[in-house]
C-alpha cells in the first residue's frame, strides 16, 4: 500500500490540486491554457531531450513492443467506432472521434510523469520510443478518418497541413534533437545543462496541475453512456490487450512491457478534445471522456500497477 501511495498520490494529488484551484477560481481557464502550452512547447521537450541525451544505448528491438501497443489501439479504436454507429446512432465523423478517444492515451499530462515515477530512468527509453510514433500515427489516422467520412474535400491541402504539423511538432523535434545529439556524442554542460535540467524538472508538476484545471473546465457529466463506453475501452480493454501481447505473446523485455501496459492504461488524451474541436464534431463527448476517464483512472491505474507487480 505504501508503494501504491508513493506512485499514485504525487500524480493524482497534483491533478486534484489543479482541480480545486480552478474550482476556487484561483486558476482560470487562461492560466490552465498557459500551463498546458508551457508544458507542451517547452518543459516536456526539455525533459525528452535530457532523457535521451543522458540515457544509455537502446539495446532492444522495439518492433514487438510497438506491435503490442498498437494492436491494442487498433482493436479499441475499431470497437469505439462500431459502438458509436451501432449503439449510439452517431455518424461516421463522430464515430472517428469516439474511436480516437478510445485509443488515444494522455501521454504528456499524465503518462510521462506517472510512468517515470513508476519505473524511473529504466522506463525512459521505452516511454519516449513509444511517444515518438504515438502522436503522428494517432493524429494522422484520426484526421484521415474524419476527412474520409466528410463530403467536403480539399484532401491534398489537409494532408499537407497535417504533415507540416507533425514535422514541426515540439515533441517530435525534441526527440529528433535528442537522438541526433546522442548519436553525435554531444551533451549539454554548464549553464546549458542547468537550463535544460530546470525546465525538465517543471514538466511533471505543471502538466498535472494543468490537467486538473482542464478537468474542471470540461466537466464530467455529458453524454454518459458513450463516455462510459469510451472510458471502459481506454482504461480496461486497451491495457489488457497490451498486457496479453507484451507479457505473454511477444518477446518484450519486462520493463518495456510494463511501460507499454501503463501507457495504454492512461486516460483519454486531451488531443481527442482538440481534434473534436478542430472539426466541430463530438466535442461534448470527447471533453467528457477526458474528464471521466481521468477520474476513473485513479482506480484503474492503481489496479494495473498491482498487476505489473509495482506495488
Amino acid at each position: 500500500m505504501s508503494q501504491l501511495i508513493a506512485i499514485v498520490l504525487p500524480t493524482f494529488g497534483l491533478i486534484g490540486l489543479g482541480f480545486v484551484a480552478a474550482h476556487l477560481k484561483l486558476l482560470g481557464d487562461r492560466a490552465g491554457d498557459g500551463l498546458s502550452d508551457y508544458v507542451f512547447l517547452i518543459a516536456v521537450p526539455a525533459l525528452i531531450f535530457r532523457t535521451l541525451v543522458g540515457g544509455g544505448p537502446i539495446g532492444d528491438n522495439p518492433w514487438g513492443y510497438w506491435v503490442a501497443y498498437f494492436a491494442g489501439v487498433a482493436v479499441v479504436w475499431t470497437l469505439g467506432m462500431v459502438f458509436a454507429t451501432r449503439l449510439f446512432g452517431r455518424d461516421r465523423r463522430e464515430a472517428a472521434i469516439h474511436g480516437f478517444a478510445s485509443g488515444q492515451s494522455n501521454t504528456v499530462l499524465v503518462g510521462v510523469p506517472l510512468i517515470l515515477q513508476a519505473y524511473g530512468d529504466a522506463g525512459a527509453t521505452p516511454l519516449f520510443l513509444l511517444l515518438a510514433i504515438h502522436l503522428p500515427i494517432m493524429m494522422s489516422t484520426a484526421a484521415l478518418l474524419i476527412e474520409a467520412a466528410s463530403s467536403e474535400g480539399r484532401k491534398l491541402k489537409i494532408a499537407t497541413g497535417l504533415a507540416r504539423t507533425i514535422v514541426t511538432h515540439p515533441i517530435i523535434l525534441a526527440l529528433a534533437a535528442g537522438v541526433a545529439a546522442k548519436s553525435a556524442g554531444v551533451q549539454p554542460t554548464g549553464a546549458a545543462l542547468s537550463i535544460v535540467d530546470q525546465l525538465a524538472a517543471t514538466a511533471s508538476p505543471c502538466a498535472l496541475v494543468a490537467m486538473g484545471v482542464a478537468l474542471k473546465r470540461y466537466g464530467m457529466l455529458s453524454d454518459r453512456l458513450p463516455v462510459l463506453a469510451i472510458s471502459g475501452l481506454k482504461l480496461v480493454l486497451h491495457p489488457f490487450l497490451v498486457w496479453v501481447l507484451a507479457v505473454h505473446v511477444l518477446p518484450v523485455p519486462p520493463v518495456w512491457a510494463g511501460v507499454a501496459v501503463l501507457f495504454a492504461a492512461m486516460p483519454c488524451g486531451i488531443n481527442a478534445y482538440l481534434v473534436a474541436a478542430r472539426y466541430k464534431v463530438g466535442e461534448r463527448t470527447a471533453s467528457a471522456a477526458v474528464a471521466v476517464s481521468t477520474a476513473l483512472s485513479v482506480v484503474t491505474v492503481s489496479g494495473w500497477l498491482w498487476v505489473l507487480g509495482l506495488v
